[in-house]
């Protein structure tokens, strides 16, 4: 992977995708980024990261909010070429 990710652009493409404020945007990023570091497997479902994003007592965002937030992520991810995308 010759590109790195910069975190900035990754932030503001979601935020142009889902027009959800930054603050937030970076909350569910840190949380996802948590509980990837914790998971026990490298398959890991979407369902069970929203659930625990929306666990966090510091979110008060709805589902389809964290669920917009993070697939602009992976869309972003793809586009960029850090993860491909397997069924």
């Amino acid at each position: 992977m010759s590109e790195q990710l910069n975190e900035q652009e990754l932030v503001q493409y979601i935020a142009d995708k889902t027009k959800a404020d930054v603050k937030h945007i970076q909350l569910v990023l840190k949380h996802e980024q948590a509980y990837l570091n914790n998971a026990k497997s490298d398959d890991v479902d979407i369902d069970d990261i929203i659930d625990y994003i929306l666990r966090r007592p510091d979110v008060k965002l709805n589902e389809l909010t964290v669920d917009s937030i993070l697939e602009a992520e992976m869309d972003y991810l793809i586009k960029k070429g850090f993860v491909t995308y397997e069924d």
